[in-house]
């Protein structure tokens, strides 16, 4: 069941509401069959993007094209999109089936036809056999791919996800973030998906835009906006990071407070103050008393047991805290709050960031 596929282009698009600018010149292609990730907190325009390119808003400046044509003037319901919101808003009365079917009601499609196309949807969604029960009858998991399906039998060319997944419990948002993904896949469309969910985004996107305050903040891969942040607010928004104020020497040298550092990654010719940071991840904790490069006296300050990882917080000379993630490996943690360690911030996890480039931005 797979429709034609195509990409979206966003050239100079922008939006205000009264004084308050919501999305500021975004331009943006969206390939082919991509699963696209809006990211950032409330507020940043990802949702106000999300319905310019639905056809529910019109942009003050810029254009939207889908494929190679330009729908910026063409009403929601003649664009080759369908969107699946947070707010399934199935029909009580009508069965799963019926539901699905129910944007053929205008087409020229016979009622074999559309139990047909109804069935296959279902399979897709991995509901087959459902197509008799009612929407009381199904957790909210099964709801939300009832909508999906819905979507999905009209053959979008692009689908765009209005965060569905918000509504559910945690354990059912991360099963079916695995099954979105893996729909995907299959039916080979373009997926335009907007989310404040960190996991979310790096679980299911192909590539991802992380917005704040109207405008995109850092475009790329997951793995490239999780390891390789470029601004302040990246880094602090997307996953735990150990952000520290610094002073830069120009050549990848900082100095914290009277320790020297050297970090390998991110604008290492920066001079001045700037701030460094590191994943949780990324800190190595040693034996207090083991010497060499990038390697502070800290005192264990918490302990937070996760299951799969013990998070420690450590307390700098300083006064700074650091947080590291240590895996569970089947071993006890060998150190307890109050003792003295050694951490190791390996040169190729630290990271410059100009002081000037974003900032913390509050939602």
């Amino acid at each position: 069941m797979a429709g034609s596929s195509g990409g979206v282009t966003l050239e100079r698009l922008s939006k205000s509401y009264g004084d308050v600018e919501a999305v500021r010149g975004i331009s943006l292609e969206i390939a082919d069959g991509e699963f696209f990730s809006l990211l950032g907190p409330s507020g940043c325009g990802k949702t106000t993007t999300l319905r310019m390119i639905a056809g529910f808003e019109r942009p003050d400046a810029g254009r939207v094209l889908i494929g190679e044509r330009d729908v910026t003037e063409t009403p929601p319901h003649r664009r080759p999109v369908n969107t699946v919101f947070q707010s399934y808003a199935l029909f009580p009365h009508l069965s799963v089936a019926e539901n699905v079917g129910f944007g053929l009601r205008f087409k020229d499609v016979t009622k074999d036809e559309k139990r047909r196309q109804a069935s296959e949807a279902l399979a897709l969604v991995r509901l087959a056999g459902y197509e008799k029960r009612k929407p009381h009858q199904l957790s909210g998991g099964e709801q939300q791919r009832v909508a999906l399906a819905r979507a999905l039998i009209l053959n979008p060319e692009v689908l765009l996800l209005d965060e569905p997944l918000g509504a559910l419990d945690a354990k059912l948002r991360k099963a079916l973030q695995i099954e979105l993904k893996t729909i995907q896949r299959e039916v080979g469309i373009t997926f335009v998906y907007v989310t404040h969910d960190q996991e979310e985004a790096l679980t299911m996107s192909d590539r991802l835009a992380v917005m704040s305050l109207g405008r995109i903040d850092q475009l790329g891969s997951p793995r490239e906006v999780y390891e390789e942040p470029e601004t302040i607010f990246v880094a602090d928004f997307l996953g735990a990071s150990n952000l520290m104020p610094v002073h830069a020497d120009g050549d990848g040298n900082v100095r914290l407070g009277e320790l020297r550092l050297t970090a390998e990654q991110g604008a290492r010719s920066a001079a001045g103050p700037v701030r460094v940071t590191i994943r949780p991840e990324r800190v190595r904790i040693e034996a207090h008393g083991v010497t060499g490069p990038n390697r502070l006296t800290a005192l264990v300050d918490q302990l937070v047991f996760l299951g799969s990882a013990t998070q420690v917080f450590l307390r700098l000379p300083g006064g700074e805290v650091l947080q590291a993630l240590v895996p569970n490996a089947g071993e006890p943690f060998p150190y307890g709050q109050g003792d003295a360690v050694t951490v190791h911030l390996p040169p190729d996890a630290l990271r410059v960031l100009r002081a000037e480039v974003g900032d913390f931005v509050d939602g």
